[in-house]
């Protein structure tokens, strides 16, 4: 009886040193706890960023024309448009995989070690710099303020227009600043991104924005040429 008693002893005593080597393990090699995040901020951040990226991407060029064409104001779709709207979606996502990949900066309250750990839940499965959502929404408004320039300086002579105005720059930009805001807001937890992270994304993203639009804009005229057609191809 005394033989069995002592081996349920040793039996008990290995678990226990097991599970603890386990946990010590664990915790040096940086596995997280779970880092709460508010989800309510991120669906508002997932649908600021939507809007904006919209409204610039289905907002048609609007345009006072010429003298030898019937004067007054014009809004035409270009199917042209998708060619820079793709390229900053693309550029988007090089941003969210390979880029944040390569930089490693991790989320507020999560190290290296923990994100690199990959554990489902845990707050930690993604590095949060540059931030994609900022890089996208400011994005959206560097492309439309441009496209928006361009139009109204270059094609309508100067003429300004109140709606290519808003959904063009006022829009996207007020898009671009919720979405910045809900990224770094804590809410009940700990924020989606640090502020360092939120610039990091809107400078570049601001910037590769801005030249897609007047890159766009400058080569494509905003009127469908003979026709008077409202879809261009």
């Amino acid at each position: 009886m005394q033989a069995k008693s002592v081996a349920a002893g040793v039996l008990v005593a290995a678990a226990v040193l097991a599970f603890g080597d386990e946990a010590m393990a664990q915790t040096q090699s940086g596995i997280p706890p779970l880092v709460e995040r508010d989800a309510n901020w991120a669906t508002v951040s997932n649908v600021s960023m939507g809007l904006g990226v919209a409204s610039v991407a289905l907002m048609p060029r609007v345009y006072y024309s010429s003298p030898d064409a019937t004067v007054g104001w014009k809004a035409r779709w270009h199917f042209s448009s998708l060619a820079p709207v793709m390229s900053m979606v693309g550029t988007t996502l090089l941003v969210d995989q390979p880029i944040k990949e390569a930089i490693q900066s991790p989320r507020p309250d999560c190290s290296v070690d923990q994100t690199l750990a990959r554990l489902d839940d845990s707050g930690c499965e993604s590095f949060g710099g540059p931030s994609a959502h900022a890089f996208a929404s400011w994005g959206a408004f560097g492309y439309g303020t441009t496209v928006f320039l361009v139009d109204t300086l270059k094609y309508s002579d100067g003429e300004f227009h109140g709606g290519a105005f808003v959904g063009d720059m006022v829009f996207p930009f007020a898009a671009a600043i919720m979405a910045s805001v809900a990224r770094g807001q804590d809410g009940a937890g700990v924020q989606h991104e640090s502020a360092g992270q939120i610039v990091a994304g809107a400078l570049p993203g601001l910037g590769i924005g801005a030249l897609l639009g007047l890159g766009y804009s400058m080569l494509q005229e905003p009127d469908c040429g003979y026709g008077g057609f409202v879809f261009c191809w």
